[in-house]
């Protein structure tokens, strides 16, 4: 296991029993190099959303946590969050909430000379994701899907 992941790990693990404590969902946790600095990214939500002061309680217990293991080699910016409109799909319960929803899906590389497709989620398995667009089944392998995330019209 990279040490990136290993991070996200022991911090996922810290913060699922908080979230079950206040009744929010962990969305994600993220170790990820921006422009030279170390971003440590916890994502959180819960039943009609996630307010600031929600993210200011995670966010100081998890900073104290946090120094108080000190297993974090790097220096690093510390964010709580909502996911956000486009949250991108990345487990199980976040295909399974999303069955039957309009879904962007970004590719690496072109497929049928398009890298973008929107469409009902129909089907998701550990190695697909199918989707219906304009009443056609189309199916990705994972590995050839950048992102995959909730489409929202404004």
């Amino acid at each position: 296991m990279a040490k990136r992941e290993a991070y996200e790990s022991k911090v996922e693990n810290y913060l699922l029993p908080m979230m079950e404590e206040y009744g929010f969902e962990l969305v994600d946790v993220e170790y990820v190099k921006e422009a030279g600095t170390w971003y440590l990214r916890a994502y959180i939500d819960k039943e009609g959303g996630i307010s600031v002061d929600d993210c200011e309680v995670v966010s100081r217990r998890l900073s104290d946590w946090l120094d108080k293991e000190d297993f974090i080699e790097e220096s690093y910016i510390l964010e709580v969050s909502s996911p956000g409109l486009g949250r991108p799909l990345k487990k199980e319960k976040d295909f399974v909430r999303s069955l039957g929803k309009d879904v962007e899906i970004r590719l690496y590389r072109a497929k049928d000379k398009r890298k973008e497709f929107t469409g009902a989620l129909k089907a998701f398995d550990r190695d697909t994701v199918t989707i219906e667009e304009d009443g056609k089944e189309i199916t990705f392998e994972r590995p050839e899907i950048a992102l995959i995330r909730l489409a929202f019209d404004f």
